[in-house]
């Protein structure tokens, strides 16, 4: 689905949480061979100042985004020696390279069985391939995004091509083996997310990412009726607490290979 540029401001709003998984994956990052490091679907930057702190000054970091909004957010930060804008199913490495991270960026590119491999072909001897993406799929949060639009909009999406786009571990683990040492593994981040003046929390932290697809095809009457119906959804499905806050229960999926 084609969708427009990134709002940087609006991906920001729960930083924190999207941040955490970041550094959790740069902690079973071990030490790297020379090289450069790519951060693959930088966003917005948020993982640069850990990446630089990490690996030090003299260390050439780049990131690549496809969206110039977010490359111009990153660029604010200071921490990469590059930014490029570039589509990551696409990116080739000029030389092989130290480390390729990836932090909730690669769950929008399809094809992993060509995808993984194909990254992991891309590194020195000693290097790393550092991936964590959301497997969120099967959550209501994304379940009703999927149901409601193909029934409000039976004509608009092409749903039978928005296929689970992150695999089991074991199917990561059995890809990536033959490459080097390999850990998989998956976490549950029970999210607090905060009251909000306007509509249900978890509807505030999907409508950057996840809901972007499907609002990007609404007229603005329609997209009214469409986020009305998912907010009261999720009221059932993830319950507001006595304070006004939600708890929500997000997986993300990490995988770590040494070659």
């Amino acid at each position: 689905m084609a969708v427009r540029d990134w709002n940087p401001e609006s991906y920001a709003r729960f930083g924190d949480l999207r941040l955490r998984p970041a550094l959790d994956l740069l902690a079973r990052v071990g030490a790297l061979p020379a090289g450069e490091v790519i951060d693959l679907g930088c966003g917005n930057g948020a993982a640069g100042p850990a990446l630089r702190e990490r690996f030090g000054a003299n260390r050439r970091i780049t990131g690549l985004d496809a969206s110039p909004a977010m490359l111009e957010a990153a660029g604010r930060g200071g921490s990469y020696t590059a930014l490029v804008e570039g589509d990551a199913a696409r990116w080739t490495a000029d030389r092989p390279v130290a480390l390729i991270f990836s932090n909730a960026a690669l769950h929008w590119v399809p094809d992993h069985t060509r995808l993984m491999p194909g990254l992991a072909a891309q590194l020195v001897p000693g290097g790393v391939l550092a991936v964590q993406m959301p497997r969120q799929y099967g959550a209501p949060s994304h379940r009703f995004l999927r149901d409601f639009s193909a029934e409000m909009f039976p004509d608009r999406f092409d749903l039978a091509a928005w296929l689970a786009p992150v695999a089991p571990p074991v199917d990561y683990h059995r890809m990536l083996a033959p490459f080097g040492r390999i850990d998989v593994w998956e976490t549950d981040y029970v999210q607090r997310l905060g009251p909000v003046a306007d509509g249900h929390p978890v509807r505030r932290f999907t409508e950057s990412t996840a809901m972007r697809p499907f609002l990007d095809k609404l007229s603005a009457p329609e997209a009214a009726e469409f986020v009305a119906r998912y907010d009261a959804a999720l009221g059932s499905a993830y319950p507001v607490e006595t304070d006004g806050s939600v708890l929500f229960p997000f997986r993300r999926l990490f995988l770590v290979l040494t070659v």
